[in-house]
């Protein structure tokens, strides 16, 4: 592990004790590998907030809830495509799951962290929540 990714995994507990075997823990190349073609071609707002201009923003709420996860992931990806969820916090290490089960876990998963990102691999779309201010999707940029 480096830099503490991955130290708190007991924040998760309840997603894994959920989805079981449906889920995978990922190590921290595995993270970063995925964040590579994700999260980090987006900018940075401050610490922890994507900067979506000049991205294809597909969809903006101001809901934060399992509910609304749920329907972002069916609107916005198919059900048996890969699905990495990222936590704003790096000691808690990200998850690699079906995005199925991302919609019939999300509140589980919105339960571990106020904010979160999950990233739709085959779509190549990110969805990223942010307690207190909703959703965003949109397509990464290439």
């Amino acid at each position: 592990m480096s830099g503490g990714y991955g130290t708190h995994p007991e924040a998760i507990a309840e997603v894994v004790a959920a989805v079981g075997d449906a889920a995978v823990v990922l190590s921290y190349e595995e993270d970063r590998a995925f964040a590579a073609v994700s999260l980090s071609r987006f900018g940075a707002v401050g610490s922890t907030r994507l900067d979506w201009h000049g991205v294809e923003v597909l969809e903006r709420s101001t809901a934060f809830d399992g509910a609304q996860l749920r329907r972002m992931v069916h609107d916005h990806g198919d059900g048996t495509e890969l699905a990495v969820v990222f936590w704003s916090n790096l000691a808690v290490p990200s998850v690699a799951l079906e995005a199925g089960t991302v919609a019939t876990h999300a509140e589980t998963l919105l339960d571990c962290s106020p904010e979160c990102w999950v990233y739709l691999a085959d779509s190549r779309m990110l969805i990223e929540f942010q307690d207190g201010e909703g959703a965003t999707v949109g397509r990464v940029p290439d």
